[in-house]
């Protein structure tokens, strides 16, 4: 799951990388993950961890490595972001999940 394994062709990666600069599609991802998914041609496996926020397996999937602490904050925000906050919990959360 380091920067080696980055798969710089998988769609999430220029999902992700897009919803964070673009403020229409924050708000698209908020309201309607399951069709900006599809606009982005996700795979299944990749929607299936965006569903269920599985931070552990986007990053095996090739999600590069920076940017699977920004999906939690698009998930639960990034106003008060420090070691507490909602998002670094969360990103902690599942990636202590499975080890």
């Amino acid at each position: 799951m380091g920067i080696m394994q980055t798969d710089r062709t998988l769609p999430s990666n220029r999902m992700v990388f897009e919803v964070r600069r673009d403020a229409a599609k924050l708000e698209r991802f908020r309201s309607d993950l399951e069709g900006l998914m599809s606009e982005y041609g996700l795979s299944d496996e990749e929607k299936r961890a965006f569903r269920t926020v599985d931070i552990k397996g986007l990053g095996d999937l090739g999600v590069h490595p920076y940017f699977l602490p920004q999906v939690t904050r698009l998930f639960k925000g990034a106003g008060y972001n420090h070691n507490e906050s909602d998002a670094a919990r969360l990103y902690a959360e599942k990636m202590l999940k499975d080890g």
